[in-house]
């Protein structure tokens, strides 16, 4: 499975979070995540940066973004890229998700 760096994002409350980020056509398999779609893009400096698109959560990533209900509005902000942050306990994912969504405002979370 490739994988591109680990990525930080930072809540509302100060947390930092480190995501792994894949390929959006990575097949993934049955585990909880919060996650981040993002259009992953190369800077000048030859480094990367992400343009947040959505924020989720969810208890199986195995099939989740073939069928999410947001997919029409993803593919308007080119996504080619999934920010993982995994997690089990759904209860954490939420906070994880909340903390997140104060700090960002991704244009599909609306």
């Amino acid at each position: 499975m490739t994988k591109h760096k680990t990525i930080t994002y930072t809540g509302g409350s100060g947390n930092n979070y480190d995501f792994t980020g894949y390929p959006s056509d990575t097949n993934f398999k049955a585990l909880g995540a919060v996650y981040i779609i993002t259009n992953r893009y190369q800077n000048i400096d030859g480094g990367y940066s992400h343009d947040k698109i959505f924020i989720g959560e969810t208890g199986d990533l195995c099939g989740r973004f073939a069928s999410h209900h947001k997919l029409s509005y993803f593919q308007n902000h080119n996504p080619n890229s999934i920010c993982i942050f995994r997690e089990d306990d759904e209860q954490r994912r939420l906070q994880i998700e909340s903390d997140l969504l104060v700090n960002y405002s991704p244009p599909c979370n609306d």
